[in-house]
């Protein structure tokens, strides 16, 4: 029982109805795929709602009792768990609406609790109301349903063209719905219901809210009533009823009513026609091959059918309507006349005779006057098409089946003519006995088809050419052949016209001409009638004779006219009593009014359509009717037959030829006065009848008509040079009137019908809109222009747009007037309610808005132009004007008055449209975003009616993409307008968000404006109460369909709009502001983004650009989802989309497109394996495949009469950027201009070729259009590939690790390195012309991919792919190389071996190393070098091209691409090769052409960082050509260190202290500082100089002889830098460098290389290399000591904390490798200087003492005691490296162990920003704190090589000066001063070389006892402590080296030598 009384909350009255509906539209009118099944379905589950129609659920106490103890025992939602407790209020709204509609209170509750669901998308109404419109729309979608089925049954009237299954299913559910009696129950329902008693019912319930709500409730109930009435009507189309039903129908139509003007409602008017259908059989004279309709027709068939139908509509009761009546009678006669004409008929005698009788009796019914009143008075006629044909069918049968009623009609209305001449001779009165029938049917003919509303011409019947007018395009629809003979029926209803006009009887003149008139209506109609008019007349000589033609005759009516015409302008009476003859009476009678009115109609009908009898009609030469017809119009007629002359002559200006002379003629007779008499008084013309009649008389049909003319003549021809030579030639005075008199003065006139003020404004602002669209801003019109004019100077008038622009741009009285129009359009459209010119009032209304928007749209040209004019003129932008106050409101709200029109987009769709473009020019303005946002929040009611009508827009669901802009469906063209207008919407939003906040693109879609954004919590509607924004709008939009297999149905029906939509939820992901809000939402309440990838890819053939760009806003709207979700861990959602993504194992979606928990689980390690179960393609992979690679290009024009590159030149100017970024032929533009052109071609030739000029116009538009289609499709592919590939990088790059192991990787890798490569190379292999741009995106990603890549074996085939590629494209696109290098760059990184710790293990012997076995990474470079060895010199040639010359970019990389090869290049075919073919000359000699670009670099704000790379790229480069002897050798003999020499660049080093540091860094720390850069420019130079130096060992004093010069020349710079005391790391890294160059050139042998050297240079020689010596030596001074801890200190100081660490280290190895550098120098001197102790050199002098400052002045010789210092410092470093290795070490072999605390510290070094670590996954953290262990032991392991060797140095120094101090030197005498001592070698230390270079060494007062406190000192500092700790050095490093045992052995020598020397003193 619970179950039974559970709530569907989705409330069965209302949702179960809608998915009936959506399934019967799918299945019928959308025809979707599966659609039968479903509606089979839906049809099984609600056939009881069928078959008990609009039965509402029945009342019970049990449901009563539920409901009311719902409050406190709660009640069963379907669906949810447990039970739901109900609220007090909502139980006894419950209550309310149970007795409100009659229906169980389980039903009403359902209704309210849907209702409060669906309230969101009501704003402004409480859930009861939202109710009311919840039960009405249920009960719409069962009658639509109905309708619908009943529609698609077969039948005889129509089709629509369904599967035979479909229309099997409805036609047997239908026929068991009518078997049931649906006919009856929809009789009663339509009986039943109706608005004004439900309306009663609601409001006595408070069941109706606003007006809005209200116009809801009526419309649904109306479109209930009509569609049930279309359910009959429908039915009886295509079959008829029974007789029962017949009969049913019949009554209830017995007791119908008119509305108030006569006309019956819709929804009668429907069962009418559904009356007539069943009563029909003119169906049968198509002579169909099936009989089936004939036995099918109970009125052939059945007997008692036509006594029964016959009985009751001549015997039966008389009827409420007898003009109703009257028409079903007529019906029934026609029926039974033509059933008689039938073999069938014989049956049926008895009744056919009838047939005369029940005419009759329809004719007094007057059955002609209520069809016309009655049925075409009906609102409802005019919307369906076989309403129109069945009158037509009806009418003309009338008119073939009884002709001789016709003629008793004709008979009859002569008599009666006869009667009324007679009575008008005797001055009586007429018989009021008076019957009209004949004129009554002349006028429903002519009513009737003078609107054609389908472009049926059914008039065309009516017209039977003779054989001189039979032509295929004069025949007709129904006449196949020509000269074919027409039927039978044609040939009446031609007759019946031409009879009619015949001996035309008084009477029946007007009523015969508006029959013609509505006959003429149509293209070729209007021929036969100009024809028949033509013939009608007397040719010219039988009217000199006195014969007269028919009245109904050009020649008689233009005759007429002329007459008129003459007696009028002579001022004589002229009135005639008819149109046969002209008595003298004063002026026009009003019955002549007719006539003449009745005339001009006829006349204007028949040249609207018809061009021939407007030109035929104008260059008539006796006519002349435009002359006439202006003559006319300066006479004193009546307004009304002026405004109808005015209308025939706009007629006649439809034609260009015939609007330029009607323009002339116009000026010429000063209808308007355009040129003021001199001494006139009085104004004349149209403006005095404005102002003084029409204004008296309060009706305006001349001033309408007037501007109808002039909006017809602007339309066709505007001369520009109208009124020379009476005055200043131009439109102006015509705009002045328009403005002045008419336009701004229409509010303030009366009216005496209130319809007709706005008739006014639409008239006059349709001109305004014609001329602004027209025109474009020329420089000409700013320029003031003077003309000629009676001998004065005038200045001329400006084109009529630039004056439209002027006062639009101003704060004039017309934008204001146009302002107000706007604001009171948009409170009358509130009300909700019709009113008189309604229908006006929103044409006036919408070409305002046209006006605005075109002013917006030209505005910038406007003012661009005025401004280079510098003409005086101001004027404002209308988006500053439109925020000026309204004088009406005395607010700012005319924005908010246009945006209230998007409120009414489905009532008014174009306003809507024309509101939502000017909001969105409107929103391009950065400084009007925030003002709107505060003008649309300002008052919270209208803040949510904005909204409302904005999201209404977005949700319409009428909406049609791909339909024609010029259809002539209304149905479809309002499609398209929404369409538009969700375009514009969206396109508004994308505008706004890309300026800065608070916009309206972010109040729109629903964030905080008056907070942070980034505060928004967004939630779906109706949650916490809130609002539906236009981003729930546009997710419904783009959710719907996601849950099917099929995807999001938008991505289909209207791809343009999905991929705006898209791109607005990027924007929204992509901005950091509303990156966090949104992509919560999304991912949370929505599921987006995998309900949408799961559909990848969109698959739209007809739309493959649209496809693309929404694949690409996905693509890397999921980017950014996967890296938020990486950071944030949310490991489940990136593993779930990741799955989705990457899966190659097959599954089954869910129906509500999840995956199911166990598949979320499953690890993307599952997704990976091989296995046996078959493997479908990644999703990753199949988006590739649909990105088409190929492009076909367009064709070359070809051309005739144009120059191809005069065309070309024009298309290019043509040019723009259109609102994708994508630039594109603005084709319009191009077609404006070669028009021009074409038009201005003189002579006759060029009239003659002009078809053919026009032609080839076309055929280059239609290329243009293909060249646009190309370029957006390239566009739309290079942004695919670029989204693809950003998300390829992000789950590469960012996506956890772990996700996705290393293996797994990289298959996914070598998966898309390959679909990717082959792709690119099948095209490639057929020669097909690919984009440059998808060349550079492909390998751009193959770089990122390759270096992700750590697999060594799948390799080989892409490397291959790639060299082939670069092979053939070796001369494409530099950008698509650069991409190719970079992917061989990556593809290379992968055979470098990795970072390996340093164990500080014994080593393997030379041999053990020979032997091994070869590793994978040498076994990968050597394979690699194979295969780029295998494509010979031509690769090798390509490369060498692009490294020499190019793209900045390319050379790079080509450089580096070189770099790598040489690199594993063993054989060094590749530098064997560069140095050949000259390239590295090339290299070399382009060092000199670079120095100019390097010294613009050291300027304070340099140009350009490109030459600095290029130069380190260079010089990298180089360094690795070094790296060999051969190279350094080729080098040399380049001159490389010759060119080096020569730079410049090197002398720039900046000096100021305060130009360093002011001013000099850039804020965003990219541009580094000129110092920085000097460095970056220095340190390439040296280590290239050091690595020269290196290998060129046996040539040693060549390269190091160069260097030297190198240093000599540049030796300030030197100098400087070696006595800088910055100790920046910069500075320790110049020191490191120079010192090793240093000491390896600076020394004796430098001398012996220059033989030819004179004394003076080679003493200038000796100098510099004495001060590198001696500056060397000072250097040492300063690092050792306390110093090298100041520097330290400093560095601590001046780096980031979480750079210090790594810097401190760099700084270590720094300085240690200096004091190394000075060490070896130190000892290669002393080697160099002797190899024996007694003939040695001293360099420091004989002091151990070690003082706490070491430092001494440069003029002082440092002691030895400097060196014991820097001995035991450097042992001391050394146990401490040792120590901090081996702590390192263990850290690394347990670094998954570490505690998080000591990882984060390790990662904290590489890992930049203070929250980074926190984000990064322990899986990542364990990788990072293991490379930072490996550069940890790397880094000691070098301090300790460095230690060891500064050791080795300092003993094996220590030695030999203890040595020569001990043993040899010979101690001088106290006594003196300075003694000569032993006089040695040359010393070539500065201190002790003689200034005038004589050789000899002295020693400055060294004693006896300096020797002995030398002895003393050493002795005590080089004590048994740190002899141990060297022998410890030695044991715990050196063992392992090549030097084992060299430390000990200097030890023992030392203490041997301090022993000796003690044992000789004593």
């Amino acid at each position: 029982m619970a179950t039974q009384m559970a709530v569907n909350s989705g409330a069965s009255l209302w949702g179960p109805l809608k998915e009936l509906w959506e399934a019967v539209e799918g299945a019928i009118w959308r025809r979707q795929p599966e659609s039968v099944y479903l509606l089979d379905l839906q049809l099984k589950k609600h056939k009881p709602s069928f078959l008990t129609l609009f039965k509402n659920p029945m009342k019970s106490a049990e449901q009563r009792e539920k409901v009311r103890k719902a409050s406190t025992e709660g009640i069963a939602v379907q669906g949810q768990q447990g039970v739901r407790l109900l609220p007090e209020q909502l139980i006894s709204e419950a209550f309310i609406l149970s007795d409100l509609f009659d229906l169980g209170e389980l039903a009403a509750l359902e209704l309210l609790l849907a209702g409060e669901h669906q309230q969101p998308h009501f704003p402004g109404l409480t859930r009861g109301l939202v109710a009311v419109l919840l039960y009405w729309d249920g009960k719409r979608c069962v009658a639509n349903s109905l309708r619908s089925l009943i529609q698609s049954r077969h039948g005889k009237t129509f089709t629509l063209d369904l599967s035979p299954e479909l229309v099997n299913l409805t036609m047997r559910f239908t026929d068991e719905l009518m078997a049931q009696g649906l006919t009856k129950q929809i009789l009663n329902l339509l009986s039943d219901i109706s608005v004004t008693r439900e309306f009663e019912r609601l409001q006595k319930e408070r069941g109706l809210g606003n007006e809005k709500h209200r116009k809801e409730v009526s419309d649904l109930i109306k479109e209930c009533r009509q569609s049930l009435a279309e359910c009959l009507f429908a039915w009886t189309c295509q079959s008829p009823l029974s007789k029962e039903d017949t009969l049913t129908l019949i009554g209830h139509l017995e007791t119908v009513t008119a509305e108030a003007d006569g006309s019956l409602d819709s929804v009668n008017l429907a069962l009418v026609m559904a009356l007539l259908y069943c009563l029909d059989v003119s169906f049968l004279e198509q002579g169909t091959e099936d009989r089936e309709g004939i036995h099918a027709l109970p009125l052939l068939t059945e007997k008692q059918y036509v006594a029964a139908v016959h009985s009751r509509l001549v015997e039966g009761q008389a009827w409420k309507l007898p003009g109703l009546q009257a028409v079903v009678q007529l019906a029934w006669a026609l029926s039974l006349r033509a059933v008689s004409q039938l073999p069938q008929g014989a049956a049926l005698v008895e009744f056919t005779e009838a047939d005369e009788a029940l005419a009759d009796q329809a004719l007094l019914g007057g059955v002609f006057l209520f069809l016309t009143e009655g049925i075409l008075g009906s609102d409802g006629f005019s919307q369906e098409e076989f309403y129109t044909r069945r009158l037509h069918s009806l009418i003309t049968d009338f008119l073939a089946l009884m002709p001789m009623k016709v003629k008793q009609l004709r008979n009859r209305a002569d008599e009666d003519a006869r009667l009324i001449h007679m009575a008008l001779q005797m001055g009586s009165e007429p018989p009021s006995s008076l019957r009209k029938d004949l004129d009554h049917l002349m006028i429903l003919i002519g009513e009737f088809y003078s609107k054609d509303p389908f472009e049926l011409e059914l008039a065309l019947e009516f017209w039977c050419p003779s054989e001189s007018l039979q032509h295929t395009s004069l025949t007709g629809s129904f006449l196949g052949v020509p000269l074919q003979r027409p039927p039978h029926k044609q040939v009446v209803l031609s007759k019946f016209v031409r009879q009619m006009g015949d001996l035309l009887p008084a009477t029946l003149y007007i009523p015969y001409l508006r029959m013609l008139k509505g006959l003429a209506n149509g293209s070729q109609c209007s021929h036969y009638c100009f024809s028949l008019l033509k013939t009608n007349g007397a040719p010219h000589e039988n009217r000199q004779a006195g014969v007269s033609g028919s009245v109904v005759s050009w020649e008689h009516f233009f005759h007429s006219l002329m007459l008129y015409h003459e007696n009028l302008r002579r001022d004589v009476p002229s009135a005639d009593s008819m149109q046969y003859r002209h008595p003298p009476i004063r002026g026009i009678t009003q019955r002549e009014l007719e006539g003449l009115t009745a005339f001009l109609q006829l006349l204007t009908t028949i040249i609207t359509w018809s061009e021939n009898a407007r030109l035929a009609l104008c260059e008539h030469p006796q006519w002349t009717p435009v002359v006439v017809m202006l003559g006319l119009l300066q006479c004193s007629v009546q307004p009304v037959l002026k405004a109808q002359i005015l209308h025939a002559l706009a007629a006649f200006g439809k034609s260009p030829e015939i609007a330029a002379s009607l323009w002339q003629s116009l000026e010429y007779t000063q209808i308007l006065q355009t040129v003021k008499v001199p001494g006139q008084r009085q104004a004349a013309g149209i403006e005095v009848e404005l102002n003084e009649i029409e204004s008296s008389c309060e009706e305006y049909p001349l001033t309408r008509a007037f501007c109808h003319l002039i909006s017809t003549l602007v339309e066709s021809a505007l001369p520009v040079n109208l009124g020379a030579g009476l005055r200043a030639p131009g439109f102006q005075p015509y705009l002045d009137f328009l403005r002045d008199s008419v336009f701004l003065a229409f509010p303030t006139r009366a009216y005496r019908r209130p319809a007709e003020k706005w008739e006014v404004a639409e008239a006059v602002l349709e001109v305004f809109h014609k001329l602004l669209r027209v025109y474009e801003p020329q420089p000409a019109d700013f320029l003031q222009e003077m003309v000629e004019l009676q001998g004065e100077q005038m200045p001329a008038h400006k084109p009529p747009g630039h004056s439209l622009m002027f006062h639009l741009l101003n704060d004039s009285p017309a934008i204001s007037l146009c302002l107000s129009l706007l604001e009171e359009g948009a409170c009358q459209l509130d009300t909700y309610a019709p009113f008189p010119g309604k229908k006006q009032l929103e044409s006036a209304v919408l070409h305002c808005l046209c006006l605005l928007e075109l002013a917006l749209q030209k505005e910038v040209t406007f003012m661009d132009l005025l401004r280079e004019s510098q003409t005086s003129l101001l004027v404002s932008p209308v988006e500053q004007l439109l925020q000026g106050v309204s004088a009406r409101s005395r607010q700012a709200d005319h924005i908010t008055n246009i945006a209230r029109y998007l409120y009414h987009s489905s009532s008014n769709p174009d306003a809507a449209f024309q509101s939502a473009k000017i909001l969105r020019r409107i929103a391009r303005y950065p400084n009007i975003q925030s003002r709107l946002v505060g003008d649309f929040t300002h008052d919270q009611a209208v803040s949510k009616k904005l909204m409302a009508g904005f999201v209404e827009c977005l949700d319409s669901e009428e909406a049609q993409e791909g339909v024609a802009a010029d259809d002539s469906d209304p149905e479809k063209r309002v499609a398209r307008i929404h369409h538009e207008t969700k375009i514009h919407i969206l396109n508004l939003l994308i505008t706004s968000l890309e300026l800065k906040g608070p916009n309206l693109g972010l109040y729109l879609l629903g964030y905080e404006v008056k907070k942070p954004v980034s505060s928004t919590n967004l939630q779906d509607p109706g949650v916490l109460g809130c609002p539906r924004s236009c981003l729930h709008a546009i997710l419904s939009l783009l959710q719907r369909g996601s849950e099917w297999r099929t995807g999001p149905v938008l991505t289909k029906q209207a791809p343009q709009l999905a991929e705006l939509c898209y791109q607005v939820i990027y924007q929204l992901c992509a901005c950091p502001d509303t990156s966090g809000p949104t992509m919560r939402y999304l991912r949370t309440s929505q599921d987006f983004l995998f309900s949408h990838l799961q559909h990848l890819p969109f698959i739209v053939p007809e739309n493959e650009i649209a496809a693309l760009s929404q694949m690409s806003w996905l693509m890397k709207t999921a980017a950014i989802e996967l890296r938020v979700t990486s950071l944030n861990r949310q490991r489940s959602h990136t593993q779930r989309l990741l799955n989705l993504l990457l899966d190659d194992q097959p599954h089954t979606l869910h129906a509500d497109g999840d995956t199911g928990m166990e598949e979320e689980s499953r690890s993307v390690s599952g997704f990976l394996h091989f296995g046996t179960v078959s493997k479908v393609r990644r999703r990753l992979l199949s988006v590739l495949d649909a990105i088409d690679f190929s492009q076909e290009a367009p064709e070359l024009l070809q051309l005739d009469f144009f120059e191809r590159a005069q065309i070309e030149q024009v298309i290019t100017n043509c040019e723009h950027v259109n609102e994708q970024g994508h630039t594109v032929c603005n084709v319009k533009l191009l077609h404006r201009v070669l028009v021009a052109e074409i038009n201005a071609l003189q002579g006759m030739a060029a009239i003659g070729q002009r078809p053919l000029l026009l032609e080839e116009v076309n055929s280059i538009l239609q290329q243009v259009v293909e060249r646009n289609r190309v370029r957006c499709s390239l566009n739309a592919k290079r942004h695919a590939l670029q989204s693809w590939r950003s998300l390829v990088e992000t789950i590469l790059t960012a996506c956890p690790s772990e996700l996705i192991p290393a293996d797994q990787r990289q298959l996914i890798i070598r998966d898309l390195l390959l679909d990717l490569h082959d792709k690119v190379g099948k095209l490639m292999r057929r020669k097909m012309l690919l984009n440059e741009e998808q060349h550079v995106i492909c390998f751009s990603l193959s770089s990122r991919c390759y270096q992700k890549m750590l697999s060594r074996g799948q390799g080989h085939r892409v490397l291959i792919w790639v060299n082939e590629f670069h092979h053939v494209r070796g001369g494409g696109f530099q950008r698509l190389r650069a991409h190719l290098y970079g992917a061989l760059l990556y593809y290379l990184q992968i055979a470098q071996k990795p970072e390996e710790p340093e164990t500080l293990q014994t080593g393997n012997s030379m041999w053990e190393r020979l032997t091994a076995p070869e590793d994978c990474f040498s076994k990968l470079q050597r394979e690699n070098l194979a295969i780029i060895e295998s494509y010979g010199t031509a690769l090798m040639e390509v490369v060498c091209r692009d490294a020499c010359d190019g793209h900045e970019i390319g050379r790079m990389l080509a450089l580096a691409v070189l770099d790598r090869v040489l690199s594993i290049d063993r054989q060094c075919q590749w530098l064997v090769y560069l140095c050949n073919s000259g390239y590295l000359r090339v290299l070399v000699e382009s060092l000199r052409q670079d120095d100019a670009a390097l010294q613009t670099l050291l300027t304070p704000q340099p140009p350009l960082l490109k030459p600095l790379y290029i130069y380190e790229s260079k010089m990298a480069l180089l360094t690795r050509v070094a790296k060999t002897a051969q190279g350094a050798m080729e080098l040399l003999r380049c001159g490389l260190i010759g060119q080096l020499v020569e730079c410049q660049v090197f002398h720039m080093l900046p000096q100021n202290d305060a130009l360093r540091v002011f001013g000099q860094r850039d804020p965003s720390g990219f541009i580094p500082s000129p110092l920085e850069r000097y460095r970056q420019i220095l340190l390439p130079t040296l280590r290239l100089m050091q690595v020269i130096l290196t290998s060129t060992t046996t040539q040693h004093q060549q390269g190091a002889a160069q260097v030297l010069q190198w240093l000599i020349v540049h030796s300030d710079v030197i100098q400087s830098i070696l006595h800088d005391q910055d100790m920046s790391m910069g500075a320790l890294q110049e020191l490191s460098l120079l010192t090793a160059i240093i000491s390896k050139t600076a020394l004796p042998g430098a001398l012996e290389m220059g033989q030819e050297v004179n004394s003076a240079a080679l003493m200038e020689l000796q100098g510099h290399i004495g001060r590198f010596q001696r500056q060397g030596l000072s250097l040492l001074v300063r690092l050792v000591g306390t110093d090298r801890a100041r520097y330290l200190k400093q560095i601590e100081e001046t780096v980031s904390p979480g750079d210090l660490a790594e810097k401190r280290e760099e700084m270590e190895v720094a300085m240690q490798q200096i004091c190394a550098n000075i060490m070896e120098y130190c000892q290669t001197l002393l080697l160099q200087s002797s190899a024996e102790a007694q003939f040695s050199l001293c360099l420091f002098s004989p002091s151990a003492s070690e003082p706490a400052d070491v430092a001494v002045p440069s003029a002082r010789v440092p002691s030895l005691g400097l060196v014991l210092l820097l001995l035991k410092n450097s042992t001391t470093d050394f146990f401490r490296y040792h120590d901090s290795h081996r702590q390192s070490l263990n850290k690394l072999e347990r670094v998954e162990q570490l505690p998080p605390e000591e990882l984060k510290e390790l990662c904290q070094v590489l890992v930049s920003g203070s929250g980074g670590v926190e984000k990064i996954p322990s899986v990542q953290r364990n990788v990072l704190a293991k490379r930072r262990l490996v550069q940890l032991v790397n880094n000691r392991a070098k301090l300790l090589a460095l230690c060891s060797y500064i050791i080795e140095t300092c003993l094996f120094v220590i030695w030999r000066h203890l040595e020569f101090y001990l043993l040899y030197c010979t101690p001088t005498d106290p006594k003196d001063s300075l003694l000569p001592g032993y006089r040695g070698q040359d010393s070539f230390i500065a201190f002790c070389v003689d200034p005038s270079g004589s050789r000899g060494l002295s020693v400055s007062r060294v004693s006896q006892q300096d020797l002995e406190q030398l002895q003393s000192d050493v002795a005590n500092s080089f004590n048994e402590p740190l002899q141990r700790k060297l022998l410890e050095v030695e044991g715990l490093y050196s063992k392992t080296r090549s030097r084992h045992t060299f430390i000990q052995a200097l030890t023992r020598r030392i203490r041997v030598m301090l022993r000796i020397r003690r044992s000789k003193c004593k």
